[in-house]
């Protein structure tokens, strides 16, 4: 019988992610642990893969669907020479690229598309990780698909657009972002999308014009074996983590720094851990103007261990966002019992709880704000004490991978049984 007859069976499901590497972002993270969760449960998943490619269990198949890695580490918003162009793909995007636009969702939803229309019959459905190019829209007529839509990246290009210096350099920034009216227009013929906190719920709909009765709510997980206090590894006094994904002001990194500056001008002995690698770029001007570059640490490509063991001895660990969909860096953080430091941007008060209860609070976008909350919770160990202990409490009680995972399958059931669904298992021969 196969999964498509059995409502309670296996599936077989076609996992997307144009770029899923586990430390460039949130995205990578759910990518390998969620996939990871599917298989616990039973399901077979095959994940389909940009670079940077994401890590997964040793269990899961990865097909790479490679693209011309233009925003590789090394050389971002390089152009490709001429002997690299294997496929019309690869033409698409660099099409796309010089235009000014961002160009790697439409470019991997038609490879993706391209592949997988001559596989309907492997597979129960599709789940894409917010690609949502136009690709997508093609391959839910032909496999039903569910996509993850974590926040409107309308949010991003606002604040990159609030942030920038000139109006040229804001036209250049609208520019690249316009690849989000395809997202939404994408996202708005999905029969399902799964968002990860009322907060993005409201703001998708909002911004990208997407219906409320398409959208549900499937929180995102934490691992509590693997974030939790570390016996015998002491808090270091004055030691402050954050993670710092990208350079973008999204993240708020530059409030942090300027905070940062003005503690340790107040005669503050602070030291600042960054999960992330230094790129040159405005924050890494602004370490140097502010003169903090001898108290900054950056750490990247270590294990999960490693950083579990560097929340452990941080005094505080500091999600400095102006705005979040959730914030995976904040329950990791929380899990891990380290006393966490949030602002109220976007989704992190749903997230975090209550302030003085799970989480110091402060305004988004200020850096007085945040220097003040720094300091009253570095003066008070007590109260961070109780804030870290409460916090991992928070999480354990709300935030696992198997649950999300569950919930999940519980969305693809679903959209399995859509009628116009049950037809395309039909005509593809899995029922």
């Amino acid at each position: 019988m196969s999964s498509a007859q059995d409502p309670n069976g296996p599936l077989r499901i076609a996992y997307l992610t144009y770029r899923g590497k586990p430390h460039v972002g949130g995205q990578g993270i759910y990518t390998r642990h969620l996939t990871k969760a599917l298989v616990d449960l039973g399901h077979e998943v095959e994940v389909f893969g940009g670079q940077p490619y994401p890590v997964l269990d040793d269990r899961i198949t990865l097909t790479k669907l490679p693209s011309l890695d233009l925003f590789n580490d090394h050389y971002p918003g390089r152009f490709p020479a001429f002997w690299e162009f294997k496929s019309r793909y690869d033409f698409l995007e660099t099409a796309v690229f010089s235009t000014g636009v961002f160009p790697e969702p439409l470019a991997f939803s038609a490879r993706v598309h391209h592949h997988l229309k001559s596989r309907v019959r492997e597979f129960d459905l599709v789940h894409d990780n917010q690609c949502l190019g136009w690709g997508i829209a093609r391959l839910e007529q032909l496999i039903p698909t569910v996509v993850t839509l974590h926040h409107p990246i309308t949010r991003d290009r606002a604040l990159e657009m609030a942030a920038a210096p000139n109006a040229y350099k804001r036209w250049s920034i609208g520019r690249w972002y316009s690849f989000v009216t395809m997202q939404g227009k994408v996202a708005s013929r999905m029969p399902r999308v799964v968002v990860v906190s009322e907060n993005s719920i409201k703001d998708i709909h909002s911004d990208m014009g997407v219906p409320l009765e398409n959208m549900r709510l499937v929180p995102v997980g934490v691992d509590p074996d693997l974030f939790r206090p570390v016996e015998g590894v002491a808090r270091q006094p004055g030691r402050l983590i954050t993670t710092a994904s990208a350079d973008v002001a999204l993240k708020g990194l530059a409030y942090l720094l300027e905070a940062m500056a003005k503690l340790r001008a107040d005669g503050r002995d602070l030291r600042l851990t960054i999960i992330g690698r230094p790129k040159p770029g405005k924050s890494m001007d602004l370490i140097e103007r502010l003169g903090l570059a001898p108290y900054i640490d950056f750490v990247s490509g270590v294990s999960d261990e490693r950083i579990v063991e560097l929340y452990s001895e941080a005094e505080l660990a500091v999600v400095p966002s102006l705005y979040e969909g959730f914030s995976l860096p904040a329950i990791e953080a929380m899990c891990s019992g380290t006393p966490l430091v949030a602002t109220d941007g976007g989704a992190l008060p749903e997230v975090t709880g209550t302030d003085g209860e799970t989480v110091f609070r402060c305004t988004a976008g200020d850096a007085g704000s945040l220097a003040h909350t720094l300091a009253r919770a570095l003066d008070q160990p007590e109260a961070r004490a109780r804030v870290g202990e409460a916090g991992r409490q928070r999480v354990l009680e709300r935030w696992t991978w198997r649950r999300c995972a569950e919930l999940t399958v519980d969305q693809y059931r679903e959209v399995l049984a859509m009628p116009q669904n049950i037809e395309k298992s039909r005509r593809n021969g899995r029922i």
